[in-house]
């Protein structure tokens, strides 16, 4: 039996560009065929199945109830699980990983554990990182700056910088570059995955009239971001590896 590989993104600060993150994420899963499951946190409207309806579920994480629906089923034959926490949600999600035993099966090796944590510029979310740091002992730990909203880290000189990032040794760091605004209110509008964007294609997979410039900015966009997982090995988290280059169709 596959090893389930659960990977949280999240922040306990809003408007940082998480559920952007997370259809990344499952739009390269799916290019490499690693089969996924994903569960949108934004309970009850929201807001990661409106691009990716037919493998998301929306649940309130913070009831025992909803944890049974992601927990109880790890082993269902789906080899990754995407959960999309809300704003706000990260800490005490972990806190509730912790308290189920979750935590502790990852640090034992049942489970595969995986942690994005995505950064706003601001001192504040640096602040996130001791706290949420204190729960991933045994968990891969990504460190996001995500630049997609256009973002600039101006708070972060280089003596904060170190002082926040050199105290998690095993952490890792991620850039999410910027896209093109335009292109970006159109996925939006659009409502598909990023890829289907790229691929011309609409809703079920009906041919659409997308943007030829919009889809451009889009592929290279996605081909960059995609080629950060490659550099981190993400696939491998699975136990496969990385079959094409990012964004390419």
């Amino acid at each position: 039996m596959v090893k389930p590989v659960v990977i949280v993104v999240g922040a306990d600060k809003g408007g940082v560009g998480k559920t952007t993150v997370s259809r990344t994420l499952l739009d390269y899963f799916s290019n490499n065929t690693v089969q996924t499951r994903a569960f949108d946190t934004e309970s009850p409207r929201g807001t990661l199945k409106r691009f990716h309806p037919d493998i998301t579920e929306i649940v309130d994480m913070t009831t025992t109830a909803d944890q049974m629906k992601i927990f109880d089923t790890l082993n269902s034959g789906l080899s990754v699980t995407v959960i999309d926490a809300r704003a706000g949600l990260l800490s005490s999600a972990l806190g509730s990983l912790r308290d189920i035993g979750f935590l502790d099966a990852a640090r034992s090796g049942q489970i595969t554990f995986a942690v994005f944590h995505i950064l706003g510029p601001s001192i504040a979310s640096l602040d996130e990182i001791a706290e949420t740091a204190d729960f991933m002992s045994g968990a891969k730990y990504f460190l996001v700056k995500n630049f997609i909203n256009d973002t600039q880290f101006f708070q972060w000189d280089q003596s904060t910088y170190n002082s926040y990032f050199h105290r998690i040794k095993y952490a890792t760091e991620l850039t999410i570059p910027k896209l093109d605004a335009m292109a970006y209110e159109q996925v939006e509008v659009a409502s598909v995955p990023f890829v289907d964007f790229v691929a011309n294609k609409g809703r079920r997979d009906e041919p659409a009239n997308y943007s030829f410039v919009l889809r451009g900015y889009v592929r290279h966009w996605l081909a960059n971001v995609w080629s950060e997982y490659d550099r981190i090995n993400l696939t491998e988290l699975t136990g496969t590896k990385s079959v094409t280059r990012g964004g390419e169709h």
